[in-house]
């Protein structure tokens, strides 16, 4: 299985060689390497004391937005309008508050200090977004990711309250539908977003899709609802 080792220059090998989903080890996360790789269907994913890895894995994970399916007893949550939903208000504590999540089954997290300043640019210059789920003034979950084109790559979510990450998502893909975003990748396959919806594609699928989706415009900027999130 060939690892490639990536120099100075801002390119990736073709994402269908990573046989076993590590595609290359190196180079850096400057903001013009991280949209080339997500606009090759690559992604960085490594652990404090790794180099940087680049993964695409090969079935990929994703939801469409028309195809969301939201769990009965979620919606019910929904209709109860339990938290305040904001967009881009908080990044720097959402992706800190993923970094520290504890998840079953992982020791660590992937989120190191570097990919944490990483993001932060990224978010600063309109293509990094978060969404927060506010319980009064308290933040109690969220999400992060990356946005090109008509696609959204999610990158970690938390929640501290039932239901608060849960409803971000929801609500997120609902807004990403209204702006025609309607490739949601979810990287690796997980049960918590299956029964929202999310399949796992080949690849080879994945990639035409996101070139598909890579043709429209890509809406930069700070984020903002453009209808009431509790209002459908």
């Amino acid at each position: 299985m060939p690892v490639y080792l990536l120099g100075n220059e801002i390119a990736f090998p073709p994402a269908d060689q990573a046989e076993q989903g590590l595609l290359a080890v190196g180079g850096d996360l400057s903001p013009e390497r991280l949209l080339a790789a997500y606009s090759c269907g690559i992604f960085p994913w490594y652990s404090e004391r790794d180099p940087i890895l680049w993964h695409s894995p090969d079935p990929r994970f994703v939801l469409t937005a028309e195809t969301l399916r939201i769990p009965k007893r979620l919606r019910r949550r929904l209709n109860a309008n339990p938290f305040r939903l904001t967009m881009d208000s908080a990044f720097g504590e959402v992706i800190t508050r993923c970094a520290r999540a504890r998840r079953p089954g992982q020791r660590g997290t992937w989120i190191t200090a570097e990919m944490s300043r990483a993001y932060t640019e990224l978010h600063r210059l309109g293509f990094a977004h978060s969404v927060e789920t506010w319980s009064d003034r308290v933040l109690v979950g969220g999400l992060y990711g990356v946005s090109l084109g008509g696609a959204f790559f999610g990158e970690s979510m938390f929640a501290e309250r039932p239901d608060a990450s849960k409803i971000a998502f929801v609500m997120l893909v609902r807004q990403l539908e209204r702006w025609g975003i309607g490739l949601i990748d979810c990287q690796i396959e997980t049960k918590h977003l299956a029964r929202f919806g999310a399949v796992s594609w080949p690849r080879s699928r994945y990639l035409i899709e996101l070139q598909a989706a890579l043709s429209k415009p890509t809406r930069p900027g700070r984020w903002e609802w453009d209808w009431a999130p509790h209002d459908s």
